[in-house]
């Protein structure tokens, strides 16, 4: 098992925003979180990925195990280091950034070498990227953007992706493209596992 999450309590103030939440997530396994808006799911994963206290939420009660290891309380950077990586609902590009210099950002704790093939694998899943390289990144379309923050998770090589709404805002084509590229990704992965 790679992630479990046990009875997390979150709170943002005097609102209870999760309650004795469990889940778990094996290795090589996607895992959905389904409910509607405000039922805690970008909460959830606030809390796995160390941004909780960013957005004025607190785990009350609860664990977060990664590998077996417990990473509550774990800042942000160091859960990064530990493989895990977060597109977030709001993409969080940098705009004013070319594409290649965001995708370069979120591999900034890796070899100048290793960087460079994680973004040449990048362009590799998503020629878009590649061709729109020395594009300011605010000026792509929102699909675009949200390709480009996926790429950007996965220069780390993560061992947990953690996707919050990867479809929100996008049109049908760029929904089919998404969705087809992390089948690809997962299905990669799978074959890494197995080898």
């Amino acid at each position: 098992m790679i992630l479990e999450v046990k009875d997390l309590t979150v709170w943002y103030g005097s609102i209870r925003a999760l309650n004795k939440v469990s889940f778990e997530v094996d290795k090589g396994e996607s895992v959905a979180l389904i409910g509607p808006n405000g039922a805690g799911k970008s909460t959830a994963l606030r809390a796995i990925t160390g941004i909780l206290s960013l957005y004025g939420g607190r785990i009350e009660n609860g664990e977060i195990f990664l590998k077996g290891k417990s990473i509550k309380g774990i800042p942000p950077y160091k859960l990064v280091k530990k493989g895990i990586s977060l597109v977030p609902q709001e993409r969080r590009i940098f705009p004013t950034l070319t594409v290649k210099e965001n995708l370069e950002m979120g591999g900034y704790i890796i070899k100048p070498s290793l960087l460079k093939k994680k973004i040449e694998e990048v362009f590799e899943l998503f020629p878009i990227l590649r061709e729109r390289q020395k594009q300011k990144a605010g000026t792509l379309s929102g699909g675009e953007q949200q390709i480009l923050a996926i790429g950007r998770a996965l220069v780390m090589d993560p061992e947990l992706l953690l996707l919050d709404e990867p479809l929100l805002g996008l049109s049908p084509n760029y929904i089919k493209e998404v969705m087809e590229k992390l089948k690809e990704i997962q299905k990669k992965r799978n074959q890494c596992i197995n080898c």
